[in-house]
């Protein structure tokens, strides 16, 4: 039996050892091919001017930056601390003229209507605290034709996989608030709910052992 869902936090990973602390676990899933890149350029996010929500130390993005040409990357992100982290990165990749950093709330994203090519996110899912909202949101700055890709933890992932993924988190601090965020997660018959409640109705719904997926298109 599922737990109940345990709200974690919708105000980011705040201060700079914290910060460190995420940043040198998202460098390890990088180093080890395990972030979501490949996945979203499956998705067909491949061109343009896209928005990440919630980069954090921003590897997600800038990898996607390091796989396309002729794209742009605009990140909103909570923490000014996860910002800065995020620009050093971007400078050790070469690619701050490629990407802006910008703290915002995802419920409320401070850019135009129809702004952007595509949409994408990886792991702040379970720290919104008014998904559907950021869901209206992720629509409203789409183009038409616009492309999202909104990836998370699944929190009814059977024990196997949870345990793998707890002894695989380096640096051992980090393994506390990997729980955390397995526990305030959506299973994928939450995260439909969710979503056909929106504006992103329509989107694919898909689950793998350790994760959800959801994805689709803006159609007008």
């Amino acid at each position: 039996m599922t737990s109940p869902r345990k709200v974690e936090t919708d105000h980011g990973i705040q201060g700079d050892l914290d910060a460190a602390v995420y940043d040198a676990m998202q460098r390890n899933l990088r180093d080890r091919g395990w972030i979501e890149t490949d996945s979203i350029i499956k998705s067909g996010i491949i061109e343009g001017k896209a928005l990440e929500i919630g980069p954090g130390p921003g590897y997600l993005g800038l990898e996607w930056l390091k796989q396309t040409e002729g794209t742009t990357l605009n990140g909103i992100e909570i923490s000014p601390d996860m910002i800065r982290m995020a620009e050093k990165n971007a400078a050790s990749y070469g690619l701050r003229n490629r990407v802006l950093y910008r703290r915002g709330d995802a419920a409320a994203i401070p850019q135009a209507d129809s702004e952007f090519d595509a949409v994408f996110s990886n792991g702040s899912l379970h720290e919104w605290s008014k998904p559907k909202d950021v869901f209206n949101e992720i629509y409203r700055v789409l183009k038409p034709g616009g492309r999202f890709f909104i990836s998370d933890l699944r929190r009814d992932m059977c024990f196997a996989a949870r345990w793998f993924l707890y002894l695989g988190s380096k640096p051992v601090a980090i393994r506390p608030g990997l729980l955390t965020s397995i526990a305030a997660s959506y299973t994928p018959g939450e995260l439909k709910a969710l979503a056909s409640s929106s504006l992103l109705a329509g989107a694919a719904i898909r689950a793998n052992l350790i994760g959800i997926e959801m994805t689709g298109q803006k159609t007008a």
